[in-house]
């Protein structure tokens, strides 16, 4: 279980094919992020929960398996991109964001990025499908991220688009400081939401 709140972002240095999975190597720019981390720990990353499978100083493997690849951005991923990482939640901790659980239930892209004061703007376009999982101002996680659904900028056939605000803070440490136009993330839409929506359909 997660909260949203990354603490800090990752740079893949390596990806090798293994089958129908792929095996990563990510390095922490703070060897002290991988404290009390160890093979079999759960990482989540751009919100997707992995399992660890070797540590090395600041740097530890993970594989990613033909499910997680499907549903997720993890197999667009090369040498040199940047990922967000957030450790599990320890039960004697605050939650800053809201409760995660590092399950992708579907990608999205970046339609549009807007600065404004203070701030950055991103317009992000998924299935319509997932349309009952939202609401304006609930939560949403995006690439890892706890965020709020500034509004519901668009509903076309086939896709909805919602707009999220960055704060300087939240940019900065991020990657959505690296992210562009027709840029792929992860999103998971609020557990309580979808258990909600799940028993009133079955009504």
């Amino acid at each position: 279980m997660f909260s949203g709140i990354i603490e800090i972002t990752g740079l893949v240095k390596d990806k090798v094919k293994h089958g129908s999975g792929i095996a990563f190597q990510v390095e922490t720019a703070d060897k002290n992020f991988l404290k009390g981390i160890k093979p079999g720990s759960s990482i989540a990353i751009n919100g997707a929960c992995m399992t660890v499978e070797k540590i090395q100083k600041n740097n530890f493997e993970f594989t990613t398996i033909k499910e997680s690849l499907s549903k997720t951005n993890l197999g667009l991923l090369e040498k040199g991109n940047y990922v967000n990482l957030e450790k599990p939640l320890q039960l004697n901790s605050f939650i800053d964001g809201h409760l995660v659980q590092g399950h992708i239930d579907t990608t999205g892209k970046i339609e549009k990025i807007k600065d404004v004061k203070q701030s950055r703007e991103y317009f992000i376009s998924f299935s319509k499908k997932f349309k009952n999982f939202i609401i304006y101002t609930g939560s949403i996680t995006i690439n890892g991220t706890s965020l709020t659904i500034a509004e519901i900028a668009k509903e076309g056939k086939k896709n909805i688009t919602v707009k999220v605000a960055m704060i300087p803070y939240t940019l900065e440490h991020t990657i959505f400081k690296y992210n562009k136009e027709k840029d792929v993330v992860n999103i998971e839409f609020d557990m309580v939401g979808k258990y909600i929506s799940k028993n009133l359909n079955k009504k």
